[in-house]
């Protein structure tokens, strides 16, 4: 991929007619006004022209005009310090930049053609939904095999992405399996113990190196983590779902749990890990243990540890290590927790979460489970977990009796939300597990995390797909958080929005049900597909695009507040895709996506 070609001359070059408004301009503020005014009359051609026109391409004025408006507002350049309009002028004068970069040149360079109504097209739509000038039955006939053909490429791709319920990959993790007990000396009768897994978290280097073959780079990565004492820990079970040789297939899997020597550096030179939470946790906690962030609905974090580490971890600044003693918050604090979800009438539903709470034993959730279902304004009880994935043998007769007993229908619901990452990770034993639950009649939901390893062309489509084949529904997609620690895992907004609108809105809506949301912090979901609830305001020197977030009370409150992120370069983002050996041309619409 070359990136080299993205400079003001190649800008210039390719929209000679924003350069002529710029040469005509007598100063920047005639300029703002002339950018604007052209943008509307692009628009008004679109519209008058629609006829003759590519849809798609009327809407992309349309996108691309209201995008470059709101980066033209003074108010757009001082909430970002930076200012196209400038960079624009400059251009046109011949005025070095030098701080630009080519993901600067680039992001801005398919704007400017997208107000023109130029740029790549759609390569699925534009190969297999043609017009159709026939009517009736002969249309139809022509728009079946025109889908027909479209639903070949998608099975196409997303066969590309194996799940652990495949012939070969059974025998893989079988033969997984046998190694690891090997050398952790344990039985097959062991395996399926929860119980045996938790004892035999793997922690150090020279233990994981037993059972599996790592990279140079993942092994020093894992070295420096342990050295400066950061949380790790694998599963006997999920270290089983990693091939004995890295490779592609098992990309995400080591991904979840394996830290990159960026995140590790990150971490390490962090003094204050409150720094580290992301959502401003701290300042939605009305008492120890809560966080509340909506009207109706609370998380109680009884347990501060999981089995296993993900490296993105939202919670990462509060966890001191995989199963960590004392990572029981005690009774005493979580019935005053309990009192004060019984005290707040508003809260009718309860996510329990921390930390894993499948982690604690059943007779202390047992515990947990009765207090708070004895507050009579609860109707929803949901327990965050990704034991289904990382110790599926967690979910026993026993556990799923328990959870179901607190099932009244018409009353209260009992609902599990789990994490599934990738098809890789899903497995006949977690298909078993997620069977267990739902029949005592306990709904098992997914969030998923757009992170790179999950945002190759049909990946997440793939996942989706198989999540509701095992009785999964699909819940949330999460954008990655912003955190500097995690860059490894970030992926632009710009992608999810087109994973959304040309992959996932393919599959049946039964497939698709998930809703893309960014997190703001100390406020909560803000829903992708509203428009209406982020403003793109800059593209910064690096190419970073520059948001503004509203909150969700935008309409509810007459003061809600705003929230500023920047985001991944998309050329930065696209040239790493292409180092994989993704084909560049694959993903080119992404920069219509705001």
């Amino acid at each position: 991929m070359d990136t080299a070609i993205y400079t003001p001359q190649y800008l210039r070059k390719n929209n000679p007619r924003i350069f002529r408004l710029i040469a005509q301009a007598g100063d920047v503020e005639e300029l703002r006004g002339q950018l604007i005014d052209f943008t509307f009359s692009m628009e008004q051609k679109a519209l008058e022209e629609a006829s003759h026109e590519d849809a798609s391409f009327a809407a992309r004025i349309r996108d691309c005009g209201i995008v470059l408006r709101i980066i033209l507002k003074q108010s757009s350049e001082l909430a970002a310090d930076f200012s196209i309009l400038q960079v624009l002028w400059d251009i046109g004068h011949n005025v070095p930049r030098p701080e630009l970069t080519p993901a600067f040149y680039a992001d801005l360079y398919h704007l400017l053609l997208g107000v023109l109504g130029q740029g790549p097209r759609a390569s699925l739509d534009v190969v297999h939904l043609a017009a159709i000038s026939a009517s009736g039955r002969k249309a139809a006939l022509i728009r079946s095999r025109q889908l027909d053909n479209l639903w070949n490429e998608v099975d196409q791709r997303m066969d590309a992405f194996p799940t652990g319920l495949g012939l070969e990959a059974v025998a893989r993790r079988r033969q997984r399996r046998e190694k690891i007990l090997a050398v952790l000396g344990g039985t097959i009768e062991d395996w399926h113990n929860w119980h045996w897994h938790i004892r035999h978290i793997i922690r150090d280097l020279a233990a994981l190196e037993k059972m599996v073959t790592l990279s140079p780079s993942q092994r020093l990565a894992i070295k420096a983590a342990r050295e400066q004492k950061l949380p790790f820990g694998i599963t006997p079970y999920y270290l089983s779902l990693m091939d004995d040789e890295s490779n592609r297939r098992d990309t995400a899997i080591r991904a979840q749990v394996l830290p990159p020597m960026s995140y590790v550096r990150e971490v390490a030179a962090i003094t204050d890990t409150s720094c580290m939470d992301f959502m401003g946790e701290e300042d939605t906690s009305p008492c120890d243990l809560i966080t509340r962030r909506y009207p109706a609905i609370c998380i109680l974090k009884p347990y501060n540890a999981c089995p296993q580490i993900c490296v993105y971890c939202q919670r990462n600044w509060e966890i001191d290590d995989v199963m960590a003693s004392g990572a029981f918050a005690g009774m005493e604090r979580i019935d005053e927790a309990i009192a004060w979800i019984h005290d707040h009438p508003a809260i009718h539903e309860v996510l329990i979460t921390g930390g894993d709470p499948l982690a604690m034993g059943n007779d202390a959730l047992a515990a947990i489970l009765a207090r708070v279902a004895k507050v009579p304004t609860v109707e929803r009880i949901r327990i965050g977990s990704r034991t289904l994935v990382t110790m599926p043998m967690r979910i026993t007769e026993g556990l799923v009796a328990l959870l179901g007993q607190y099932r009244v229908p018409g009353r209260r619901e009992v609902v599990v939300m789990t994490h599934i990452q990738h098809p890789y990770e899903i497995t006949p034993e977690t298909a078993a597990a997620v069977n267990r639950l739902r029949l005592h009649g306990i709904p098992v939901y997914n969030q998923l995390v757009y992170t790179y390893y999950a945002s190759k062309r049909f990946e997440a489509a793939a996942l989706r797909r198989q999540l509701r084949l095992i009785g999964v529904d699909p819940y949330y997609t999460f954008n990655t958080k912003g955190k500097d620690e995690t860059l490894a895992y970030r992926v632009p907004i710009a992608r999810l929005l087109q994973e959304q609108q040309e992959e996932s809105r393919l599959l049946p809506g039964l497939a698709r049900t998930d809703e893309a949301v960014f997190n703001v912090p100390r406020q909560g979901k803000n829903y992708l597909r509203d428009r209406g609830y982020r403003n793109l305001l800059t593209i910064l020197p690096n190419g970073s695009r520059m948001y503004e977030f509203h909150s969700w009370e935008k309409k509810v409150s007459r003061e809600a507040s705003t929230f500023i992120t920047t985001d991944v370069p998309l050329l930065d983002y696209l040239e790493r895709l292409s180092k994989d050996g993704e084909s560049v041309s694959d993903y080119e619409t992404i920069w219509y996506y705001f």
